[in-house]
């Protein structure tokens, strides 16, 4: 699972427990110019992931790391797909965040409201 912050100017993805070792990463930062948008997106861990490096993969049971696909690197950490947040990148090593959290709607109302500013 991941918490979602937003520090100055950066969105901060820390990646808590166990998932910082199936993920290859604790924290990740954002310049908030570089964020595009996030959505609550349950259906995206239905989507196909690519090829994973590196990272963990156990279908129905966890995606975190490092994964590419169609020339882009997404991020994962999700292991209920109830709870996915999606966050949308530009001009970053990622394309995309797709992240765990615990409260869905106020990570992306969080989000949205920080690039607002």
């Amino acid at each position: 699972m991941a918490e979602v912050s937003i520090d100055g100017r950066d969105l901060v993805v820390r990646i808590e427990g166990l998932d910082k070792l199936w993920a290859l990463k604790s924290r990740l930062v954002i310049p908030l110019a570089n964020v595009r948008g996030a959505t609550v997106d349950p259906g995206i861990t239905k989507d196909r992931k690519g090829i994973r490096a590196p990272g963990t993969y156990l279908p129905r049971v966890i995606t975190a790391g490092t994964f590419h696909i169609d020339g882009e690197r997404v991020f994962w950490d999700v292991r209920d797909s109830d709870k996915a947040v999606v966050v949308e990148l530009a001009d970053q090593h990622y394309a995309r965040l797709v992240v765990q959290v615990d409260n869905p709607a106020e990570v992306v109302a969080l989000i949205e409201k920080a690039c607002a500013h």
